[in-house]
């Protein structure tokens, strides 16, 4: 593979997720006005952003499957064309019907562009330098949710309607559209070069299991924490200003946790350093939920910095399970985490209905606690170790 070509594939692994960053992150945003053009109340318009995360979890799902029948490249060429269809709908219809279903067209192309970028990282680098590379892509999610909500609230303020905001969305996919030209894609399946050799299929093992377990915790405990961290400030005589600023730091100390996590991992067993993270997180977030009112932004600073590297650890750590990254592997932890973005208002309303948002941050805080078990457990069971060995020879 050339240098140019790599670079190309890379970048569109960052726009992959800077796209499901953008996509999931503006909701809150634009949620207000879309409930007023639709003539709706927010709490019953809130719903209908089910479909948006259902096509993600959908397509992440299929796509393990796919991505050997379609070619990577026809896959993202495809999602172009329903990427300017789903805008077109949400611009031109005034059906509450047509904006779920394009809602859902939108899912299912970020879902598909992530999980192919995900696919993409864990292809072209190995060992650890495949966990920092993938830390660095997984920060354009953090990114693209930091400046679309800044680009929403900037249109929404001009009296510009909210449909815009999802055309700007598209222009990061006219980005991934025009990065396909001239660039070669990994072959898969039935279209890999007919002279490789075939590879055996290898049994994932149980640290899979542990890991898809530890993805699915992680992503419902993080979600549902930060979802009712307002609530919760707000219930000991904070304003929503600096409910809405606790939630603003987790980000912000999250994306640059990220940034200087994706030179650190370099230098440590990922599964080691996975265990520490996951331990300190678990605690940091503890004292959050137990701090004075004044104490609380450091504790929340802190968490979103050790807690950013995980989930892409996570991931990196599945894909070294088996000799060879394989896609329904990738997928397969990918959809366990998207299962856990999809349970969060599910499991955590209840609790908050039934005793507030304190229980709902201390369920979280215990699928922390949960999370650090499995990565403990992964380390009588990884194989990580034995093939970054033979990647080496």
């Amino acid at each position: 593979m050339t240098n140019s070509n790599r670079i190309k594939l890379t970048w569109i692994s960052f726009l992959s997720y800077a796209l499901t960053g953008a996509l999931v992150i503006v909701t809150g945003v634009v949620m207000g006005d879309i409930a007023n053009y639709f003539n709706l109340p927010v709490s019953s318009m809130s719903n209908t952003f089910t479909f948006l995360n259902a096509g993600i979890l959908i397509s992440i799902f299929l796509n393990a499957w796919l991505m050997e029948i379609v070619p990577l490249k026809t896959q993202l060429r495809f999602g172009f064309v329903l990427m300017v269809l789903a805008v077109a709908g949400l611009m031109l219809s005034h059906s509450l019907a047509l904006f779920s279903a394009a809602m859902f067209v939108l899912g299912l192309v970020s879902g598909i562009t992530m999980s192919i970028g995900t696919f993409l990282v864990t292809q072209m680098y190995e060992g650890r330098q495949r966990g920092s590379r993938l830390l660095f892509t997984d920060s354009f999610f953090s990114m693209a949710g930091m400046i679309f909500p800044m680009v929403a609230a900037y249109l929404l303020a001009r009296s510009i309607e909210w449909y815009w905001v999802y055309a700007c969305i598209g222009l990061v996919y006219v980005a991934i559209f025009i990065l396909t030209f001239g660039c070669e894609f990994p072959a898969l399946g039935k279209h890999a070069p007919k002279d490789s050799q075939p590879v055996a299929r290898e049994k994932w093992g149980i640290g899979v299991l542990f890991l898809s377990i530890a993805a699915l915790c992680y992503i419902l405990g993080q979600l549902g924490f930060i979802s009712w961290v307002p609530e919760y400030a707000k219930g000991l005589g904070m304003n929503l200003n600096d409910g809405s600023k606790l939630v603003s730091d987790f980000w912000m100390s999250y994306m640059v946790g990220m940034w200087v996590f994706s030179f650190v991992l370099r230098f440590f067993d990922l599964q080691r350093i996975l265990v520490v993270l996951a331990g300190v997180a678990t605690v940091l977030m503890y004292f959050f939920i137990k701090a004075q009112p004044e104490h609380m932004p450091w504790f929340i600073l802190s968490l979103g910095f050790f807690s950013s590297a995980i989930y892409t650890t996570i991931i990196t750590l599945g894909s070294q399970q088996t000799k060879l990254p394989s896609p329904k592997l990738v997928n397969f932890i990918l959809t366990c985490g998207t299962i856990g973005t999809m349970l969060t208002f599910i499991v955590t309303g209840p609790i908050v209905a039934h005793s507030g948002p304190q229980a709902a941050l201390l369920t979280a805080n215990g699928l922390y606690a949960v999370v650090f078990a499995m990565c403990l457990a992964l380390g009588f069971v990884t194989r990580h170790r034995q093939h970054a060995v033979a990647t080496s020879h």
